[in-house]
């Protein structure tokens, strides 16, 4: 039943095109009529007009070639119909063999809207009709004949109908498979625009975050001691004067931390490039906005990282460098990127000042490296320099690698 719902509802050839079949069939049958009645005249004037009858019947019934599709039962109502009226005219002039290849258009009609077994049924049907009349109007022989030709004839019709309609279905598959990957694609731009605001609004709450707990509690700070230094103008001098300095270092440090979160929102991420390539632009700037030579010893290649892990050690570096730029007073820096079998390590150095061990686990940048380390199974150490100076490590074992290097 669903497969006749569906050649009701979706049209296997066109309109244009059922009325060239429609065409074609009636300039057969008019053929077939003008020869039929002029070169193969019927025994008796009865015979003829019973012929010209059943001829206008069968033009009557043409008009209702059900060439769109309808219900089954319409379907066979015209193919018993118009079969019958066809074997009428074959068995009134038996030895006339144009008549049969009127039964063409039907089959043709028949195979584009019934199952292939219902259709070859009446193939068959047909068939059978048209070889009882040859062998009725000429010989036995002649209707074993006529029914391997035009059963072959019939079969070839329903085949090219047969043909169409799967055709038209497979275009109708087609279509269906496009609509739903068109709707699945929009879905997937959907989804893409709704990760893409998600990624936004995290990226604007990491901010806050980090602009709270640093440049809001700096801030916080100053506030409380400038007013504390306006209550001690008036009777300690020396006490507001000490807080005042308080305040103007916390001012510096708040902006520097200002102007990294503005860097950070304005120039390209650098986890994008090649983390040896990063490395390598990171020191450049360094070396230009300081004047002090950097001295990279960077591995030809690296093993397979994930983002993460790249992200990590030019952080790292970015970090150390920005250490040494504002608290190191160095004159020479050392960047060393090493791996082993199971692990990279990330080692930044200078001749500075230095720093104690103590100094080395503070820091809001440090604590940061220090929470990156950990999430990745790695470790931070910062600790005073052989020589003279600070040394960063950084080190963070391969993916899946479970071991210490």
């Amino acid at each position: 039943m669903t497969e006749y719902t569906n050649c009701m509802e979706h049209k296997i050839i066109s309109r244009q095109e059922s009325i060239a079949f429609s065409i074609v069939t009636y300039i057969v049958l008019v053929a077939a009529a003008i020869v039929g009645l002029k070169f193969n005249a019927p025994a008796t004037d009865s015979v003829r007009w019973a012929v010209i009858i059943l001829l206008a019947a069968v033009a009557l019934a043409q008009t209702r070639t059900p060439w769109q599709g309808g219900p089954p039962r319409t379907m066979h109502t015209f193919l018993a119909v118009y079969g019958a009226l066809v074997a009428g005219l074959m068995f009134l002039q038996p030895g006339w063999t144009m008549y049969p290849m009127l039964y063409s258009a039907a089959i043709l009609c028949g195979s584009l809207h019934l199952p292939w077994r219902a259709c070859m049924a009446w193939v068959a049907a047909y068939a059978i009709a048209t070889a009882a009349s040859l062998a009725a109007g000429i010989a036995p022989s002649e209707g074993l004949i006529g029914l391997f030709l035009y059963g072959v004839f019939y079969t070839s019709a329903a085949a090219l109908g047969i043909v169409l309609s799967r055709a038209e279905a497979a275009r109708r598959r087609s279509q269906a498979l496009l609509a739903e990957l068109q709707q699945a694609h929009q879905q997937l731009q959907e989804y893409a625009l709704r990760s893409e605001e998600m990624a936004v609004m995290e990226e604007r709450n990491r901010l806050a975050r980090e602009m709270h707990d640093t440049l809001g509690h700096r801030l916080t700070v100053a506030a409380v001691q400038l007013e504390a230094a306006q209550r001690l103008c008036p009777t300690d001098p020396a006490k507001a004067e000490s807080l005042l300095d308080t305040v103007r270092e916390q001012v510096r440090e708040a902006l520097w931390e200002l102007r990294g979160t503005v860097a950070t929102l304005r120039t390209p991420i650098e986890a994008d490039l090649h983390l040896l390539s990063a490395l390598r632009r990171l020191t450049e700037h360094f070396e230009n906005a300081t004047g002090l030579d950097v001295h990279r010893i960077l591995p030809q290649e690296l093993p397979p990282l994930p983002d993460a892990h790249r992200l990590a050690f030019y952080r790292a570096a970015q970090e150390a460098l920005t250490n040494v730029q504002r608290h190191a007073e160095a004159s020479q820096v050392w960047l060393v990127l090493s791996s082993a079998k199971n692990a990279v390590t990330l080692l930044v150095a200078d001749d500075g000042k230095g720093i104690s061990a103590a100094n080395g686990q503070t820091g809001f940048g440090l604590q940061g490296l220090r929470e990156r380390a950990k999430q990745l199974r790695g470790d931070l150490c910062v600790e005073p320099r052989a020589g003279g100076g600070t040394e960063l490590s950084f080190r963070l074992p391969l993916p899946g690698d479970d071991q210490d290097a």
